[in-house]
């Protein structure tokens, strides 16, 4: 089908810089151009889009559809908010929301409840509030995901004091909290500011206490976000979302509140709590999924002990598991934190080690080490170039902000004026910039 080419670059392409349509052609040369010509057509458009992750996409792929005078019915809606969503793209929902109400559709529960979300992936507390004003208006009634969604909306601010009125409200409604209720209480406390000195009691307290966690009434909504391809780490901006659908042993989807809770720590840097959940994880018979070890190589490597950190992963590949990609880029990006000598030295081994053994960087992980590395300000700047080598060997593009950190840190050293890599880069840069730069929804 013609869709499947103008996604990949070809023919009569998405983005508004290569122009308008042309309405004075044939209809035979109006078809070959077209990449969609009814809404069965575009949802399936949108939904390539969204698995590709090419979210900036979609609001061209929505003005084409009133240019050829397709009306968006509700699935179409709910396809462009959940795109929104994954995206992380909060005035592109609120745009979709707003154009489904001009067009006479009343949002319902589950669009609701992936604005609330969206809402809280850009830790925009005070939206999700005044999502619920709008529900309130608009009689429709809140479900047990609709007060995960806005618990964890509040969680992502640190709004200790909206979480736990949240909780209130579950209670008085009959609703008992579940082990994604217990993960919003572990990020509010995680993300209060100012911090305070009791953090870290307090997120050992909560896992305790979540042991007695039952399942909030969401059978329904569960069965309509699995169709969607949401699962509710996803839905409910969990750290674990991006890997659930990993095997080998990555994700134990039981350990919920352990993961929360070791990332949480991971990102305070408190090693002695770490080593306490550990404890208690064993204690109740569960052993470390890749996951967890990966929490703890970010605490340790974070926290300046890099040896700790560099153990964990030697333990785990000399164990027999199958080695995991995401425990390389682990390690890497954690030995890079300080841009100290050995840090630079032992991500250049693991880069050079994953390389040997043939794994090779996804677009995501690529871009995050790049940015990561480019940061080092002296040396010979020997990481990010080998990360620059590894993604130009796969052909990854690199985004617009890596690039930039990249092409800045090669100029700020004494590099000739015609070096082919700064010639690269400068080249990539400018073509980024032509693109993506002001102005662009990228």
């Amino acid at each position: 089908m013609k869709f499947l080419q103008t996604i990949s670059g070809h023919n009569r392409s998405i983005l508004r810089a290569l122009g308008r349509r042309h309405y004075a052609a044939s209809a035979e040369d109006y078809a070959k151009r077209n990449y969609a010509n009814n809404e069965s057509e575009y949802n399936t458009v949108i939904g390539s889009l969204t698995a590709q992750r090419r979210h900036y996409l979609l609001r061209d792929v929505y003005d084409d559809m009133m240019l050829d005078g397709v009306k968006p019915e509700r699935d179409t809606f709910h396809s462009l908010i959940i795109g929104a969503m994954k995206g992380i793209r909060l005035q592109d929902a609120f745009f979709y929301r707003d154009e489904m109400k001009s067009m006479g559709l009343v949002p319902d529960v589950a669009l609701y409840n992936f604005l609330i979300s969206t809402c809280g992936k850009c830790k925009n507390s005070d939206q999700a509030t005044r999502i619920l004003e709008e529900m309130k208006r608009f009689e429709v009634k809140p479900t047990g995901q609709t007060f995960i969604c806005l618990l964890n909306a509040y969680a992502a601010s640190g709004r200790l004091d909206r979480v736990y009125a949240i909780v209130r409200d579950m209670t008085a409604a009959g609703l008992g909290l579940n082990k994604f209720c217990y993960a919003g209480l572990i990020a509010a406390h995680k993300n209060k500011t100012p911090p305070v000195n009791d953090t870290a009691a307090k997120i050992l307290e909560l896992v305790e206490q979540s042991k007695g966690w039952s399942s909030v009434e969401a059978s329904r909504d569960i069965a309509e976000n699995v169709m969607m391809g949401i699962s509710e780490e996803e839905l409910y901006s969990i750290p674990t979302a991006e890997y659930i659908h990993r095997r080998g042993g990555f994700l134990n989807r039981q350990l919920t509140v352990y993961h929360v809770a070791f990332h949480a720590f991971a990102d305070l840097r408190n090693t002695e709590a770490t080593e306490t959940l550990l404890e208690i994880l064993k204690r109740d018979n569960n052993i470390p999924d890749v996951f967890i070890l990966m929490q703890m190589m970010r605490c340790y490597l974070h926290a300046g002990d890099i040896d700790r950190g560099h153990k964990i992963f030697e333990d785990y590949m000399n164990s027999g598991k199958p080695p995991m990609i995401e425990l390389y880029v682990t390690l890497v990006e954690g030995a890079m934190v300080g841009y100290t000598p050995k840090g630079m030295q032992l991500a250049q081994d693991t880069l050079a080690n994953m390389a040997a053994r043939n794994f090779f960087l996804s677009p995501k992980m690529g871009n995050d080490l790049l940015l990561a590395a480019s940061g080092e300000k002296t040396g010979g700047y020997t990481t990010a170039n080998m990360i620059w080598d590894l993604m130009q060997a796969r052909r990854i593009v690199p985004s617009l902000s890596a690039v930039e950190a990249y092409y800045n840190g090669l100029k700020g050293r004494e590099i000739p004026a015609d070096d082919p890599r700064l010639l690269l880069v400068s080249r990539t840069f400018d073509n980024l910039r032509l693109r993506f730069g002001p102005g662009g929804r990228f």
